[in-house]
């Protein structure tokens, strides 16, 4: 069995990782315009670096919980047929043990040189404006998908979704597209679907099945149910 999971904001925020978007409309207290498109880098690069650096400087204080564990372990049980798409740029799937993880909305620890496009693997701070690994000019940006830009790997990612005979999605809003849509996607294909999540999502509807309730309890149990 061909598994697809995808996994939101709803998985780490058990971790102490802060949601997207508040319900307020801000992220950890600012405006998405402001630190999530690139009108807003162009206009204020200083500011939008030291943003991601705060949130990557953040990353060592939060740590994987038993649903990234969980899905480590589905891993280690099926292999290429579990393919994990996270909307998070976090860490924590790979913490946890996971080694084949799809970050669609690419990753803090990355950093992407609006030069020569290439993406390089990147711990410390932007704000200081360091020099491309790669080809060495001060064009490095945060590798994190904006508002306007296209997730990464989507064409993988179909291929996937066609190819399931179970989708999950695991703490999402379905709110936010083209993630939104894989769920008709997989169904559209004949794959089987499922949502668990800590409420009901926008896209509840469309699943076959929804179960509601903490990540970190539900992604265990399917996983232990799914494995016997």
């Amino acid at each position: 069995m061909k598994i697809v999971v995808l996994t939101g904001a709803g998985i780490s925020a058990e971790s102490g990782v802060p949601t997207f978007r508040d319900a307020d409309g801000l992220w950890e207290g600012h405006r998405v315009e402001d630190v999530a498109t690139p009108e807003a880098y162009d206009a204020q690069p200083l500011a939008v670096h030291r943003f991601y650096d705060a949130r990557r400087a953040a990353l060592g204080d939060v740590h994987p919980n038993p649903a990234h564990v969980a899905l480590a372990r589905l891993e280690d049980a099926l292999g290429d047929d579990l393919f994990v798409v996270t909307q998070n740029i976090d860490d924590l799937h790979e913490r946890a043990g996971s080694k084949r993880v799809l970050h669609m909305h690419g990753e803090l620890l990355s950093a992407v040189c609006r030069s020569c496009r290439q993406r390089s693997e990147w711990t410390e701070d932007l704000g200081d404006f360091p020099p491309c690994p790669r080809c060495g000019l001060t064009d490095l940006r945060p590798d994190v998908v904006w508002f306007g830009e296209i997730p990464y790997e989507m064409d993988r990612i179909h291929d996937a979704l066609d190819a399931a005979d179970l989708f999950v999605s695991i703490g999402t809003s379905g709110a936010v597209y083209p993630a939104a849509g894989f769920v008709m996607h997989a169904a559209a294909t004949g794959a089987r679907t499922l949502e668990l999540n800590l409420q009901p999502s926008e896209g509840t509807s469309f699943f076959d099945e929804s179960r509601h309730g903490p990540a970190g309890v539900l992604v265990p149990a399917w996983v232990g149910g799914l494995l016997g």
